[in-house]
């Protein structure tokens, strides 16, 4: 709808409200003539309250740049942060986790990575820069859903995507297991003191079972009573992780915190294949002896029978100067724990270098000098139980990927802050850790793009840089027509459009 000044013959000049809405040019009221400069000054006045009465919309004013712009500004309906969604929602959407409906699902998740925080401060960002609410009861009432209904779809569609990324099947897992202590007093079913990874001995804790493909990608997890020994929760979830995808052969890779007799029986008895670190220096006299005459240069390795099992002995000059830092620091911190009179007969133990102190005569604590020096030579020694049927060079790349599960935990610790976990209950305890497994794939797929894209960012800076782009929606005020605009203001924002398309 515009405003028309027609002239005819005589010279008078004609006003009128033209409406195109049809695509035609339609009269829809001659609002009068005149030739009077003023009096068609007047006329035009009325044709615009007019165009406002009739369609009840404001007319911008475009000859004045400042009112035109707080104009605009105050019709702005909506500014929220968009950037995740735009990437991490994106691969979200591309991994399968859609097939969860639930929209807090994805919320839930996506904030574990931007900003993890307790679950009500999650709503609270959420409502604060996306506008989306989320009551408490809700909240709650989703995660005991996740618990029981939801569990075991979100890892099936982990394995699924890692399935189809790795382009094979999957034939060697990694397993390994930490810790999460509570702040709390007191311990119940679940969350007991144990043996802490984190050094919180006196905390209640739970224990975390994870398993992942070469490359890191998470397949299966599990969570068990903190006072559990953590080589107790290996077969469960993997025996659980083979009926369930129906597969025939596995390849289990462990450290040694996971090596004990009744492991290595277990795993025989159920056909497993496995390469578990071995502690060489508990090993029988004879072997040990063997072990030891070894005259093995740096990055050479043997094969020492044992039993109906291969240890696999290797000697690595980097390794060597490592343990030799570490038995001289350790020593060093005896010594003048020792000078200082803080030693005494209780720590007499096997536990890290206390195994260097003995005692002399009644009361007083020493150095084990000739302890120390015989461990010395197990410098650069590593060892490796095995009965795969693998060769000896493939069993010994398959360990050095178990890397990956420890910076899984790292990054779960650290950048997804997995504790302090705040909930009471165990099934909104095991919900909490299911939101940080799925923020944890999605953590992996990002690094796995960034690499296929040989881009020098990390996965951080991904997250950084798209917690920084907003939307905004603007009402115009002509025709109430909703306007959406993606705010691009930096070069470090299109550099994320062309990484991930969006």
């Amino acid at each position: 709808m515009f405003i028309r000044q027609k002239k005819n013959k005589s010279g008078l000049i004609s006003v009128q409200v033209i409406d195109k809405s049809s695509g035609k040019y339609k009269v829809l009221k001659t609002i009068g003539s005149s030739q009077d400069s003023k009096e068609i000054e007047q006329l035009i006045l009325c044709a615009k309250e007019f165009i406002n009465t009739v369609c009840g919309n404001q007319e911008l004013d475009f000859s004045d740049s400042n009112s035109f712009i707080a104009t605009i500004l105050n019709n702005i309906t909506s500014h929220k942060l968009v950037g995740s969604n735009l990437v991490l929602g994106k691969i979200f959407d591309e991994i399968g986790f859609n097939k969860i409906k639930d929209p807090l699902f994805k919320d839930l998740v996506l904030y574990r990575l931007i900003y993890p925080k307790s679950k009500l401060k999650t709503t609270e960002y959420l409502y604060r820069y996306e506008q989306k609410k989320y009551s408490e009861d809700e909240l709650y009432r989703y995660l005991d859903k996740l618990y029981d209904t939801q569990k075991d779809t979100v890892q099936k569609i982990s394995y699924e995507h890692t399935l189809s990324i790795l382009k094979e099947d999957i034939k060697v897992v990694f397993y390994d297991v930490t810790t999460v202590y509570f702040e709390i007093d007191n311990e119940d079913a679940l969350r007991k003191t144990g043996f802490s990874k984190e050094g919180k001995h006196q905390n209640p804790q739970i224990v975390l079972g994870l398993l992942v493909s070469k490359n890191g990608y998470p397949l299966a997890y599990d969570m068990f009573e903190g006072n559990k020994f953590e080589g107790h929760t290996m077969l469960p979830i993997i025996d659980s992780f083979k009926k369930k995808y129906n597969l025939q052969k596995l390849v289990i890779v462990a450290d040694a915190g996971l090596l004990s007799n009744t492991n290595v029986k277990d795993l025989q008895a159920k056909n497993y294949e496995f390469i578990l670190g071995a502690r060489i220096k508990t090993e029988s006299k004879q072997i040990k002896n063997q072990i030891l005459s070894l005259q093995l240069k740096d990055g050479e390795s043997t094969v020492i029978s044992k039993d109906d099992l291969k240890l696999i002995v290797t000697y690595s000059d980097n390794r060597a100067k490592k343990d030799k830092y570490n038995r001289e620091k350790g020593l060093k911190k005896l010594e003048k724990s020792i000078k200082s009179g803080k030693l005494t007969k209780s720590s007499i133990n096997n536990r890290g270098y206390n195994k260097y102190l003995k005692l002399e005569g009644e009361i007083n604590v020493i150095i084990d000098s000739e302890k120390f020096d015989q461990d010395a030579k197990w410098d650069g020694l590593k060892g490796y139980l095995t009965n795969a049927k693998l060769p000896k060079e493939q069993i010994l790349e398959n360990y050095n990927h178990l890397w990956r599960i420890e910076k899984a935990f790292r990054v779960a610790k650290t950048d997804l802050q997995i504790r302090p976990i705040y909930h009471r209950k165990q099934k909104r305890i095991e919900a909490h850790i299911c939101l940080t497994f799925v923020a944890y794939k999605l953590y992996k797929e990002i690094e796995r793009l960034l690499e296929i894209k040989k881009s020098d960012w990390s996965v951080e800076k991904v997250i950084e840089v798209s917690k920084s782009i907003f939307q905004i929606e603007i009402k115009n005020p002509i025709n109430g027509e909703i306007i959406t605009q993606t705010i691009l203001l930096t070069d470090e924002h299109r550099k994320l459009k062309e990484l991930f398309l969006f």
